[in-house]
């Protein structure tokens, strides 16, 4: 998908207009060979994305809190807040999927980063990673691609009221303990 267009500036000229994504309620159609990873898997623990596993990022800024995606309606779990991130390539490593997905989906500049951790889920089938990274240059997220309703800076304080995506909700009380730990020993 070509994301050029996303990331475009508005008319400065024309005043502020919402106009309606038509990728919120089903998905776009498929207009390219797909990767070999984006496929189901299925076993004991439940049915995941991403046949090489997955991989999301964790974004904490210090001062605006941690970037969280409201995910479009007909993905997995639609409709909550979760992570920017997807399914790996096959022989790709979590954080290089990780901040690749993060560039394809919210234009997170992989050099205005560093990680801090990753945190594995691991069902033995199927894993999901996530990268926490402390912003080191601050910079704003695009919505580039048809996954996200919305792309948010949440203080810290205000992540357990959204509606979060389960497996995330579940991780965030520890995820949150060691990104506080570890991001202030940096400072």
């Amino acid at each position: 998908m070509d994301h050029s267009l996303a990331a475009m500036p508005s008319d400065p000229s024309r005043p502020s207009q919402s106009v309606p994504n038509p990728y919120l309620q089903h998905p776009p159609a498929r207009t390219g060979p797909r990767d070999p990873g984006d496929a189901w898997v299925e076993g004991a623990q439940g049915r995941f994305w991403g046949r090489f596993g997955a991989a999301g990022v964790l974004a904490y800024d210090p001062d605006r809190g941690v970037l969280l995606q409201h995910r479009a309606e007909w993905s997995h779990n639609g409709g909550t807040w979760g992570l920017p991130g997807g399914a790996l390539h096959q022989g790709e490593d979590p954080v290089t999927g990780a901040l690749r997905e993060a560039r394809e989906e919210a234009a997170v500049p992989g050099e205005s980063v560093s990680v801090l951790f990753t945190s594995v889920l691991d069902f033995g089938y199927w894993s999901y990673t996530t990268v926490v990274l402390l912003v080191t240059d601050p910079f704003e997220p695009v919505i580039s691609d048809p996954e996200s309703i919305e792309l948010l800076w949440v203080p810290l304080a205000d992540v357990a009221g959204k509606e979060l995506h389960p497996g995330f909700g579940a991780a965030w009380p520890e995820l949150r303990i060691r990104m506080l730990s570890l991001a202030e020993a940096r400072r």
